[in-house]
């Protein structure tokens, strides 16, 4: 039998190209990392469905079993897995974001990203 839970997660990284599922929303996150994430996909231009884990705490452990990943925000690009905030900061800052937004075909500010860069390096 499926997992509900798990299927509506798989529901939304097949209809959407970038999700992010986190603590809150984009426009009001309710955690630093959550925060820092949406930002970072944010300020780059990234067009992406955010998932407020939050208001079920069947999605917020779900969405931790489905991954296997133990912490929340966790960021799927193309339906793939990346990572949580460490990791999107790290490849964020080491371009690897970039290069995965544009294989995966994913519109993004590249001037933006550089920014990002400079401001951290």
């Amino acid at each position: 039998m499926t997992d509900p839970v798990h299927a509506g997660i798989q529901a939304a990284i097949d209809d959407n190209d970038v999700v992010l599922f986190m603590k809150g929303t984009a426009s009001m996150p309710q955690c630093g990392f959550s925060s820092r994430v949406a930002g970072i996909l944010t300020y780059m231009g990234v067009t992406y469905k955010d998932v407020n884990v939050l208001m079920d705490d069947a999605l917020r452990e779900g969405i931790k079993s489905f991954s296997d990943w133990p912490t929340i925000p966790q960021l799927y690009v193309k339906g793939e897995f990346v990572g949580g905030c460490d990791i999107v900061t790290e490849m964020t800052l080491s371009g690897e974001l970039d290069q995965l937004l544009e294989t995966s075909g994913v519109a993004f500010d590249k001037d933006a990203a550089a920014k990002i860069r400079e401001a951290n390096g």
